[in-house]
């Protein structure tokens, strides 16, 4: 039998539909105190909240923009006269984790009391402009942001791997053309069944002159991930310069 926190964390649905009811003042106190008492390397992390309606997507009446925070912990470490020498790339690592173990407890916070929820990934890309926008200093990069609200949606659950695809005892398995087929089957299916890319309108287009002969009838979670990272971003100088635009420097050595 499932617990409470298992049917929640089982129940997840991003929602991108919200009513147009703001959030109490003592929610959002809970759902910060609960995101800080997740696991952490170092707590660094801060969280930006804004309820500004027109830069929140979906209607949402709240979203949190959850940085890596390396700067605090420079002031802190400097109250104790020493220098943080650690280079920025191991930093920028732990912080990721303090940051996300944060977000998520937050989102599972949020559902646990009715709220509905949904990550923004776009700041990793955006984050120059968040910079200026929320006056970040150097050595805070914002990871991912979250909008958070009453749903005005029902949505199912998303698909995901089959449990053997992604639980591996003691060592990391060959896979078999056979096992690959079947999550891949699996995970397409369940998404051509809920028609999720043909309600989202989000089918990526092809590069160059390729012809597309996909229609939202056969489009589903394969292929729409193979176009993401068969795409995009293949130049990793671009992601370097944004996080140098916020004061990480990557190549700093002994």
């Amino acid at each position: 039998m499932l617990n409470e926190t298992i049917r929640t964390l089982m129940s997840h649905r991003s929602i991108r539909k919200y009513e147009d009811e703001s959030l109490p003042d003592e929610d959002i106190e809970k759902i910060v105190k609960a995101g800080r008492q997740a696991a952490f390397v170092s707590q660094m992390y801060s969280v930006i909240m804004e309820r500004e309606k027109d830069d929140i997507p979906f209607g949402a009446p709240v979203m949190f923009t959850i940085c890596v925070d390396i700067y605090k912990l420079e002031k802190m470490m400097e109250k104790r006269d020493w220098d943080l020498i650690t280079n920025d790339l191991t930093l920028l690592l732990f912080g990721i984790q303090d940051a996300s173990y944060m977000a998520q407890n937050m989102v599972i916070a949020a559902e646990s009391m009715g709220l509905g929820t949904c990550y923004l990934g776009s700041p990793v890309r955006t984050a120059r402009n968040l910079k200026e926008k929320y006056d970040l200093p150097d050595k805070v990069f914002p990871l991912v942001q979250l909008v958070v609200g009453y749903p005005a949606e029902d949505p199912p659950t998303r698909p995901r791997y089959p449990l053997d695809f992604v639980l591996f005892e003691d060592e990391y398995p060959e896979f078999s053309e056979k096992k690959i087929e079947k999550a891949m089957e699996e995970m397409d299916e369940g998404y051509l069944e809920e028609d999720y890319y043909r309600k989202l309108d989000a089918k990526i287009s092809l590069k160059g002159d390729s012809s597309d002969e996909y229609t939202y009838e056969d489009y589903s979670w394969t292929e729409h991930i193979s176009r993401k990272w068969g795409q995009w971003y293949d130049d990793p100088e671009k992601q370097k310069e944004i996080l140098e635009a916020c004061g990480f420097d990557l190549e700093r050595g002994d």
